[in-house]
């Protein structure tokens, strides 16, 4: 019963505290994943967003810490292969129409592109 639970959408007025299957009652959550992708109780998708900046700048630090080499294109195809593919699963579905989000999104490959060696000092554009 662990994998069930009660993702209220939009604004209800009656209880959901009573729902059960089988005897068990079943928790109520204000996020729910499927698929990969993180739905929340009011269809934003800025709490998808925020998982998968934090999973890609996880991944892009590593490829800054583990790989020796200091080649830029070997670093970057890195950032291609491993990072992201993270930011763009099922992009269609949770495409970001808010500047906040598409920020978010875009942070990570600005962090990545500053720490690469003779970038710090560019600007991103």
């Amino acid at each position: 019963m662990n994998k069930c639970s009660v993702l209220s959408i939009g604004k209800r007025t009656e209880t959901l505290s009573s729902l059960n299957v089988h005897g068990h009652l079943l928790p109520i959550h204000k996020n729910s994943v499927d698929l990969g992708v993180t739905v929340s109780d009011d269809l934003k998708p800025r709490t998808h967003i925020n998982v998968i900046a934090a999973k890609a700048h996880q991944s892009a630090n590593a490829i800054l810490r583990c790989f020796l080499s200091k080649n830029i294109n070997m670093l970057k195809r890195g950032l291609l292969v491993y990072a992201r593919p993270l930011l763009e699963y099922n992009s269609v579905i949770w495409s970001p129409s808010y500047v906040e989000d598409i920020d978010t999104i875009e942070r990570v490959q600005r962090k990545f592109t500053k720490r690469l060696p003779g970038f710090k000092k560019l600007s991103y554009t």
